[in-house]
This record gives structure tokens, sequence and C-alpha cells, in this order.
């Protein structure tokens, strides 16, 4: 592992760390509350003390007491607060007063709204009554076919006040790719909008709404949301059209239907590269307690805080926007493009002007706006104390660029977890310290370890990210997975009752965690394992390049290609003395095995709609697998990327084997 900043890029002031809520709730179970080590070491070697300090430091109301914090440690299927029924609504919506602002409606023009808490509530209860009366109630699915403003957030709450199961994603979404994921849980209810902004674009989603209430034969109606201003829906489908304005508009009082902890909450899917999404299924309990964790202690979220995380419905980080209630704070939604053509710094515009304290984002916006000059301080962004960063690797090259145009006051907050236990496995909080292009810490109560190939932890070494003690947040299953079969293959079938991630990291002897990439896109030369995001990182620094991807594909005749494909910056091309340039920058940058077999020059790199690469679809494509076999169309943000690397690896093919 090579790093330009061996020392810590950044401390907390003493001060700030010693008011965090961390600190706070360290103190309340005992624990220095500036030693985050420590408070790590308790939460994990004391779990089920940690659990239930935590849901008696944020004062969890359950409608019955639970018998135990864990009344089966086992890895799947640990039973957490057995006896306990509770709702996961009631709890968002419990710690906001009538007149406090609980949602800033936000899109790319710089427009926006606010909703108070009690109009929040009203509109949930109005929303909840009208559910019911179309049908749903407890264990049924709404889905929502929505971006990301109030209305996704008060139709999830709604549903989730019914005991009911919700589902969402983005409009960007194809019809048949939502169908792909809603037509599993067989829905009772659709609520789709009418289109959404992007780019200076209105995208209009009549059609697509109707095309997708056809693909779901078992819902009772469609609640179509006005959020564009496009008229209304004519169809013969036989599911009943009904206005948004009509289901939000009812005077009623909101009751939340307490259900058991492990109560399904959501379903959320996986990217869904390799046929059907996988619906990972999670409880009211276990995601109000990871949540309040996360949000209240590592994001040191409470009432006055403000959050503005840029998403979009499908990605895991939606439901971490919606629970930003949980914790009392204010959340904002935004429709649009998180760097428009017209306004590329709406968001830092948008961030100073509301006041906003955890500014959330991924490594390519960051990336993004170093290399197109955008200086976010021009506006006045002291109140940002967060900048939180996921979906990949942030690189150690970021940081510094932080630092100088968002305020050395702010905390970089570089976190990495998964829709699977929809929260992080490890980042940052106010009283840990951070290194540039490294994880501050373990989250409290993940028992994160590295594995060697021989299933032992490891220290300054690389290995598979495995934890070894269950969470609360674990899927409580795969939808239509009845014996759970697909469940351990998934995360357990390399370490019996050990849950494998699929990333690769190395736990540092200073207590942080690096993050290489996926295990299963391993680059393996000569028996030396190499991490992607290392060559990533490097080469992405440069001005040149705008992005790129590396790719480790063993051939059949027992050689190794390592190609890396780079997407040159506009108006660049890519030729020898650039080609040499990347060498040289990988070898200074990571090391001379780094360095790739080739260089090649494309037009894009594929990535799931949630933005992370496909390096294990490309590398199969390029080894010769079918498309259809390797990478569903509909999960790939660029389509027509894939036929390119289908091509290339047969024309490699044949200059091989000519015959």
């Amino acid at each position: 592992m090579n790093t330009p900043y061996p020392d810590p890029f950044f401390t907390p002031a003493p001060k700030t760390a010693a008011s965090s809520r961390i600190a706070d709730f360290a103190r309340h179970v005992g624990v220095d509350g500036t030693d985050y080590v420590a408070l790590h070491h308790w939460s994990v070697t004391r779990l089920e003390d940690f659990w239930g300090a935590v849901w008696e430091y944020f004062d969890v109301d359950a409608e019955t007491s639970y018998e135990q914090v864990l009344a089966e440690e086992v890895m799947p299927g640990a039973r957490w607060f057995p006896g306990a029924t509770l709702n996961y609504a009631h709890h968002a919506l419990r710690n906001l007063a009538a007149d406090d602002v609980a949602i800033i409606a936000l899109d790319e023009t710089g427009a926006g709204y606010e909703v108070t808490g009690g109009r929040l509530r009203s509109l949930v209860a109005s929303v909840a009554a009208t559910l019911r009366d179309l049908g749903v109630g407890q264990g049924d699915r709404v889905v929502g076919y929505l971006p990301n403003t109030p209305h996704a957030v008060v139709a999830f709450l709604a549903t989730a006040s019914l005991g009911a199961v919700w589902s969402v994603c983005g409009q960007d979404y194809a019809p048949k790719a939502a169908a792909d994921r809603f037509a599993q849980l067989e829905p009772t209810v659709l609520i789709a909008a009418d289109g959404y902004l992007f780019n200076g674009t209105t995208h209009d989603r009549r059609e697509a709404v109707l095309e997708l209430a056809q693909a779901l034969p078992t819902l009772k109606a469609t609640v179509l949301v006005d959020h564009v201003g496009l008229p209304g829906l004519t169809s013969n489908h036989p599911s009943l059209v009904l206005p948004w304005e009509d289901a939000a508009t009812r005077a009623e009082e909101l009751t939340c239907v307490p259900v058991p902890f492990d109560h399904p909450l959501w379903v959320v899917f996986s990217s869904g590269t390799t046929g059907l999404p996988k619906g990972i299924v999670h409880g009211h309990g276990g995601v109000v307690l990871e949540h309040l964790k996360t949000l209240g202690l590592h994001s040191d979220l409470g009432p006055g805080d403000r959050l503005l995380w840029y998403t979009t419905t499908h990605w895991m980080m939606w439901n971490l926007v919606a629970s930003t209630l949980l914790t009392g704070a204010t959340t904002c939604t935004y429709d649009g493009s998180p760097a428009p053509f017209a306004k590329p710094d709406v968001l830092w515009e948008l961030a100073a002007r509301h006041r906003v304290t955890v500014f959330g984002t991924s490594p390519q916006y960051l990336l993004g706006m170093a290399k197109f000059g955008i200086d976010p301080s021009v506006h006045d962004l002291s109140c940002v104390r967060v900048v939180g960063c996921t979906g990949s690797a942030l690189p150690a090259s970021a940081y510094p660029w932080v630092r100088d145009h968002v305020g050395d006051h702010a905390l970089l907050a570089s976190i990495s977890g998964g829709t699977d236990i929809v929260s992080g496995f490890a980042g940052s909080a106010p009283n840990t310290p951070v290194w540039a292009g490294e994880l501050s810490a373990p989250h409290l109560g993940v028992a994160l370890a590295a594995y060697d190939a021989e299933g032992f932890p490891v220290v300054d070494q690389v290995g598979e990210l495995v934890v070894t003690r269950p969470m609360p947040s674990m899927p409580l299953s795969f939808w239509n997975d009845p014996d759970g079969t697909r469940y351990r293959d998934a995360y357990f079938s390399s370490y019996p009752g050990i849950w494998r991630h699929g990333d690769w990291i190395t736990l540092t002897g200073h207590g942080s965690v690096v993050i290489h990439g996926r295990s299963d896109s391993t680059l393996n030369r000569n028996g030396v394992r190499l991490g992607s995001a290392d060559i990533h990182d490097v080469v992405e620094r440069l001005p040149e390049i705008t992005e790129a991807l590396v790719i480790g594909a063993e051939e059949p005749d027992g050689g190794y290609w390592m190609p890396l494909f780079v997407v040159p910056a506009a108006g660049v091309e890519l030729d020898d003395t650039l080609r040499d340039r990347i060498r040289d920058a990988i070898r200074a940058g990571a090391s001379p095995r780094h360095v790739p077999d080739e260089i090649i020059q494309v037009r894009g790199i594929p990535h799931t709609r949630t933005g992370k690469k496909l390096e294990v679809p490309v590398k199969r494509l390029l080894q010769g697998a079918p498309a259809e076999q390797v990478v569903n169309p509909a999960a790939v943000d660029d389509p027509e990327l894939l036929a390119f690397f289908a091509r290339l690896g047969s024309e490699r093919r044949h200059l091989r084997n000519p015959a």
C-alpha cells in the first residue's frame, strides 16, 4: 500500500470531538468520549450491551418491550430484540415539532420549498388512509416510480405506517427494468410521477408509467403525482388512476401500526447486472437502530442539522436521506443533475443557502469538480461540518481539494457499505482522525476484519472484507428465496457463519480501512493480487483523463492480459506520449507491477445505474462470455458501450486463433 499522506490529514478539534453526540454516547456507556478505538472495541466485544445502549440512548419507543437484545447469535438468522413491536414511521415523525422544517425540496434550477413537521404528518396520514382504502394492509407491497422529491418520502412513510412493504426506483429506469424489480413483489399499489427534471430537460414519463402499470397485474391502483405539471393519464388499463392531490388532501389522523422488530420495512434491489435484481429485505427495527447509529452518531445529526446528499431513489443513500428524519434533523430532497450545464455548482450553492451541515456526494462528483475547475468556496460553506462521500473508493488526491475549496473545518468522511446492510461498514466520526485515501475506522457495532486466502485475519495486508458478528440491519432474507439458499450463497459460502461482502480491503496498523475494489474483480498478476482502485486513483488524477477502467483477464493459453481503458478529457487524444505519461504515473503512484499491458482509448466506461464501474461484466465480455449471460442491459447506464468490449474480446480471440 502506497499513500502520499502517511500522517493524519485531518484531526478534529478537541472541543468539536468532545461536544459530539458520539462522545456523549461514549460517556453514557462509560467509555472515554475522545477515544474512538476504545469505543469501537467495546461495541463489538460487548455486542448486546452496545445495541441495547443505542436503543436506550435514542429512546426507541416500542409498543411492547424486548425480551433480550440478541436471542441467537448466528449468521445468517440472528434474532434481534425478540418480543419488541414498533414502527419506523412513528420514529421518523415523532421528533418533528409542527413548525419544524422536516424536508426541503430542491431541484437543479435552485428552486425549492419547505415541508414542516406538521404538514408532513398530515400528508402521511392522508396517503396512508388512501392506501388503506385501496386495500393495502400489513405485509402488502406498495412500489414507487419516483424522483427524489418529498412525494417519495411521504409515500414511503405512509406505507410503513400501515406495516406494508415499500420499494422504489427512479424514473430513469425503463419500464421493463422497473418491472423486473417490482413484478417480483406482486404490489397492490403503484405511486408514480408524471416526469422528472435532469440537466435542463423535463422528461415526460407518463407513457412509461402506463407501460409499467400494465406489467404489474396485481395492481389495484396507480397514484399519479403531478410533479412536472403534465396533463393526467388517460388509459384503458384496469387499475384505477388516482391523482396524488386526491390521495394527499384528506383530513386524517395518523396511526402507526406496531409490528415485530423484524417485520419487513422495505425491499431494496441489487443492481441486477446479471439476471433479475435480488430483492433484499430489511426490517423496521434493524433499520431504525442502524440508521440512528449511523446518522445520529457517525454523522452527528440531530435537531437543527440539515442533510443534503445527492442520490436517486434507487440508490441506498436515498434510504438514509429519508432516515435523517429519525434524528430530528431536516432532510433535503433534490431532483435533477448533480452538475447541470446551466449551473454546475448548484449543489454547493444550495448547501450554502440552506445552511446544510452534512453534504453528501460521490467520488466522481468531487473529482469532476476539481477537474473542471469549479470552486465551491465562492459560496459560504462555513455551515458544512461534514462532506460525506460514498459509492466507490475516494482517492487520496481528492482530500486536499476538499480542504482547499470547502474549508479545513469540514470533516471529509469517506464511507464504504452496501445496499445489503443499507448502511456503512467503515467511515469516519466526529472523534476520528482522517488519513487521505483511507476510511478512518470500522463503524461502531461492525466486527470488521480482513481475511487472507486461508481465512485468517490480517493487518496491513490485503484481504477479504468480512464481518464476524451479526448486525441488526443484515437482510432478513432475499425476496422469493424461501429456503434462504440464495442469501447464504451470496454472503456465507466462503466462510460459513462469517459475512463475506466481496470487497478487498486493508486494515491498517493505525486502525483505518483502505478499500481496493471488488474482490471478484481482483487483478492477479503472476500470483500477486493488485487492486483496481489503486490504478484508477492514479490515472484519474491526470487532467488528460476523465475516467479509467483496468481489467485482468485470464486467457485460455494460461496467459494473463491486463488492459487499461481510458476516456480522455474533451479535446484530448490518446497518443504514445500520453500513454508514457500514464505508465510513468502508475509506476510512481502505485508500483511497476500495476503498469498495464495495453492502454486503450474508449468512448466511455459502462456503469451500473448507481455509478459503479462494471469491472466483472467487462472482464467476462473480453473473455468471450455471451452478453446475455453477462449483464442485463437494463441495469447499465449506457448499454451500447458493452458492444465495444464484446467486439474487442472477439477480435483478440480471432488473432490468437485465426483458424
